[in-house]
């Protein structure tokens, strides 16, 4: 039996746990996920088979869908943080990895929409590393 994942929001209110086998871990470049999380790409675990379990602060969860779109993002409504959504009429539950509080034994496994990727997300790999914040 997979383990349960543990996660919550930057600010503690919600917490939840993630219960049954992770699919897939896609890094997305397109357009709607850079512009949801705001970086170069969004980090998301994908499961058809898993059940989100809402330990705390479910009355501050919030879901924004994209217009004509499948592109939701349900998040915390007090430090607005994104939370695991359950799309596709329960389908899919697609959970944002930066959410997740325990250690998970599943690596991206892809990057998706690349050719949609920033024109500044080029050599990343190269930059220096810093194991904390710059002096």
């Amino acid at each position: 039996m997979p383990p349960t994942i543990a996660g919550s929001c930057l600010c503690g209110t919600v917490k939840f746990q993630i219960s049954g086998e992770v699919e897939s871990f896609f890094l997305c470049h397109c357009t709607r996920c850079r512009k949801d999380t705001g970086s170069a790409h969004a980090a998301n675990l994908f499961s058809s088979k898993a059940t989100v379990n809402w330990v705390s602060g479910v009355d501050s969860i919030q879901t924004y869908r994209v217009p004509k779109t499948r592109h939701e993002k349900s998040f915390c409504i007090k430090c607005g943080s994104a939370l695991p959504n359950i799309q596709l009429e329960g389908a899919l539950v697609v959970v944002p990895a930066g959410s997740i509080d325990s250690v998970i034994d599943i690596s991206p496994s892809a990057h998706i929409c690349f050719a949609n990727r920033a024109a500044w997300c080029t050599g990343l790999e190269n930059l220096p590393k810093i194991d904390g914040l710059p002096d």
